[in-house]
């Protein structure tokens, strides 16, 4: 028994405590003993400054990513056969609204003659007041015959409509237009003298006119106009009748765009909006000319638009033939489409990017403002060193 010896327990290592030994190898920020830690003025104010900066960054960042963005992009717009909603809203003071004539023509040769479906006229007076919400035509109840019977209008040997009578005024212009005629003797047709046409007409010659609506035209080059006269279709050509008007010098087509946008209308301002033209001429052509480029908004709900932004340059010039000068006098817009198409989609910083631009703000200030502090402190060693080297000297 006396062979036997005692060991102690404190002579015997742990395996766990072994294995955390080996694992603090891996510490690369290893810790100074705190009496080697020399603490300065300089640092202390480089440590608050890098503070400061720390935090107007990080809540910079912390505002950009709670931001919604649009990212836009561009590609080839592959949409076929498509229709193009123009909508507009435009004010010309000085033409009465029985005058003026919206068409359409494009380069597949469809032609929108006197559009009043889906636009709309208001008449206004010299001062740019409403005067009625009708449109603004000059028109007529139809009258009984004496017989008692239904009255049926002579067209006057022009291309009568489908019910065959010329009733109205209005019927018998559209009538002399759909047989290329021009109507030049307003007063002597039976429905316009009933009506008071010529008396109406010079009624409303100081008017001028609101033109608003919508316009469903091909996705096609093209252009829309508003102008003087009763348009129609004559050889294959697009003709506006004057001849009633042409003793009236009432084509002052100075004008204002409302709003002019093509397809569905959203936040975003469009070039023409509140453009303003004014002239004192008599016959003057303006001419926009239009690139539609096609647009889609694509929203993080989900939600998609399709519609279309535009750019635009005008011109403008003297149509009076007494001044050498040709062509129709009026507002033409003619646009052109682009093959591109411009997706903007809505976008939102994910919460990874969030943190790993507050990880590089903290690591990279603390980096630099480390340099600084070193300098500093390099900086002011040497130069007390130099100072305590001269007094004792």
């Amino acid at each position: 028994m006396s062979q036997l010896r005692r060991r102690t327990l404190g002579s015997i290592s742990a395996p766990g405590s072994a294995i955390l030994d080996k694992f603090k190898d891996f510490d690369a920020y290893a810790k100074p003993i705190e009496d080697f830690r020399v603490k300065t003025f300089s640092g202390a104010a480089v440590t608050l400054a890098s503070a400061v900066v720390i935090f107007l960054l990080v809540f910079s960042e912390f505002v950009d990513w709670r931001k919604v963005k649009m990212e836009p992009s561009i590609e080839v717009d592959k949409a076929r056969k498509e229709k193009l909603s123009i909508n507009l809203n435009i004010t010309v003071p000085h033409v009465p609204c029985y005058l003026l004539s919206i068409d359409v023509m494009d380069v597949a040769g469809e032609h929108q003659n006197d559009i009043q479906s889906s636009v709309f006229k208001k008449r206004l007076d010299p001062n740019g007041k409403l005067i009625e919400e009708a449109k603004g035509e000059i028109g007529g109840t139809v009258p009984q015959a004496a017989d008692g019977t239904a009255y049926c209008g002579s067209c006057y040997g022009a291309k009568p409509p489908a019910s065959g009578c010329c009733n109205t005024c209005e019927d018998v212009r559209n009538a002399y237009a759909a047989s290329g005629w021009t109507l030049d003797k307003v007063d002597s047709t039976e429905q316009c003298i009933r009506e008071g046409y010529a008396e109406k007409a010079e009624t409303q010659s100081t008017e001028g006119c609101n033109v608003f609506g919508t316009i469903q035209v091909n996705k096609v080059a093209g252009n829309f106009h508003l102008a003087p006269g009763k348009s129609y279709a004559q050889s294959h050509m697009h003709v506006h009748d004057l001849a009633p008007y042409q003793k009236k010098n009432i084509f002052h087509f100075s004008h204002t765009i409302h709003s002019l946008s093509f397809g569905k209308q959203m936040a975003f301002g469009n070039p023409l909006d509140g453009a303003a033209k004014e002239t004192a001429e008599q016959y003057f052509m303006y001419q926009y000319y239009i690139k539609v480029v096609s647009t889609r908004f694509q929203f993080m709900n989900g939600t998609v638009v399709n519609t279309n932004q535009f750019s635009a340059t005008e011109h403008q010039r003297d149509t009076n033939p007494r001044h050498g000068g040709a062509g129709l006098p009026g507002i033409f817009f003619n646009y052109d489409i682009s093959p591109m198409l411009v997706t903007y989609t809505e976008y939102q910083k994910p919460f990874s990017h969030f943190l790993t631009d507050v990880c590089a703000v903290v690591g990279g200030i603390f980096t630099v403002a480390g340099i600084v502090d070193s300098f500093i402190y390099t900086a002011e060693r040497t130069i007390k060193k130099k100072l305590d080297l001269g007094k004792a000297s």
